[in-house]
This record gives structure tokens, C-alpha cells and sequence, in this order.
């Protein structure tokens, strides 16, 4: 029985008509880039991974990291009080029939806490969500399974297979597979498009969180396809 869903923010829940992107090229200029079209692809192919590592990886040097990091947290923080992030259609609904129906529900990202949590604020989903988790120094970002079995224990979850994950990156499939996730479902509202997610682990592909409710009402849950979790382990 899943007794938990994990479920990723950004893309998800979550719609932030290019804020993501918007806020990684202010960082980027910031430190005096100018973003070509390969930053953009690393960016896009690194989305729902912590920032601070993305930018480590774009820039090369931890000062300028920690500056660009710094400058993508203001910048969509600013998008944020601007109204440009928004409920994706049905994820209010979705987040109280899973509270509604017994389950605890936690919501993870790669932003940082305070970022994350003027998302939430801003939304009014304090109250909707049991816990709400970011990458930290002791906790890796996804693809890591670290946020997943940090809201497991948070939330005393008796066994990781009572857990669905939900996310619109592979990164989000490949942390819920790596974790043990009985229900890994890929959504199609953000970043990744449909051949992407399916070279991750996963159980499903929905078309928005709103099919969610009615994946964890099956009486019969798939595990994730041997041949994606060969092509992600190698």
C-alpha cells in the first residue's frame, strides 16, 4: 500500500513559464557568461538536479558557483513575486485527494530551502504538504535517492516500496528508482518530453499530475522496466 508521494515541484506542480531558465541566465550573467546554446542543453538536461551543482559543473570554480548560485536564487525569487509561477491544472486537486486519502505527500527540488519555500508561501501549499525538501550539504540532489529517503524517514514510512515518486525529469525517475519506489511515474508538464523520460527507470508516463490519484488506485503497480533501469546503471 503506498503510504507515501514524493513529488517534485518545478514542472510538476508546478508551472513557471521559463522562470527556471530565465533565472540561469541572470545567474550566468552575473558572473560575466554569456549563455550559448551548450549551457542551455547542460541546463536542460540537468533540470531537477541541485543548482549549485549544475553550476558547478558549467562554471568550473566554486567562487563563481556560489555567485551564480546565489544570483539564480534572487532572480527566480523575483519571477516569483512577479506571478510568473503557477498551479500546473489539477495539482491542488491532486495534492488534497492524497492527503484526503491517507497519504503523506513531501515535494522536493533543487532549489534551495528558502527559494523553495517562497514558492510555497506564495501558493498557499504550506498546509498541503507533510514535508518539503531541497539538497543540502549532508543530502545530495537527485538523480541521487537521498530526497526520497529523507522524506521516507522524516515521515516514518514503514518500508520504501509504500512510496511513489513523481517528477518531470529522468533525474527524478532515476532518484525514486535508486530509492525503491514501487510507483516511479514520469509527467509530461516540464522539462522532458515523453522519449526522454522513457530512457529512465519508470512504471508510468502521465500527461499531468492529475493522473497520479487514479495510478495509486490500481490494484496492481508495474515495477520499473528492466531495460530502462539496465540502459541508466549501464
Amino acid at each position: 500500500m503506498i503510504q507515501l508521494a514524493v513529488i517534485d515541484l518545478a514542472g510538476t506542480l508546478v508551472r513557471d513559464a521559463g522562470a527556471v531558465e530565465g533565472a540561469f541566465a541572470d545567474a550566468l550573467d552575473a558572473v560575466a557568461v554569456t549563455p550559448d546554446e551548450r549551457m542551455l542543453d547542460v541546463v536542460r538536461a540537468t533540470m531537477g538536479q541541485s543548482k549549485i551543482d549544475v553550476f558547478r559543473a558549467l562554471l568550473g570554480d566554486e567562487q563563481r558557483a556560489r555567485t551564480a548560485n546565489d544570483a539564480f536564487e534572487a532572480a527566480y525569487e523575483r519571477r516569483i513575486a512577479a506571478g510568473e509561477t503557477s498551479a500546473l491544472p489539477g495539482a491542488v486537486e491532486t495534492l488534497h485527494l492524497l492527503r484526503d486519502g491517507g497519504l503523506k505527500v513531501a515535494v522536493t527540488t533543487g532549489f534551495s530551502a528558502a527559494t523553495r519555500e517562497s514558492l510555497l508561501h506564495a501558493l498557499g501549499w504550506t498546509s498541503l504538504v507533510d514535508a518539503s525538501l531541497s539538497p543540502s550539504g549532508a543530502r545530495r540532489g537527485r538523480p541521487a535517492p537521498d530526497l526520497v529517503l529523507a522524506a521516507v524517514l522524516q515521515l516514518h514510512v514503514d518500508d520504501v516500496r509504500n512510496v511513489a515518486v513523481a517528477g518531470d525529469t529522468t533525474n527524478d525517475l532515476l532518484s525514486g528508482y535508486r530509492a525503491g519506489a514501487s510507483v516511479v511515474a514520469g509527467v509530461l508538464t516540464g522539462a522532458h518530453d515523453r522519449a526522454t523520460l522513457e530512457t529512465a527507470p519508470h512504471t508510468h508516463i502521465l500527461d499531468s499530475i492529475a493522473e497520479l490519484p487514479g495510478v495509486l488506485d490500481a490494484a496492481q503497480l508495474p515495477k520499473p522496466s528492466r531495460e530502462a533501469a539496465v540502459a541508466a546503471t549501464g
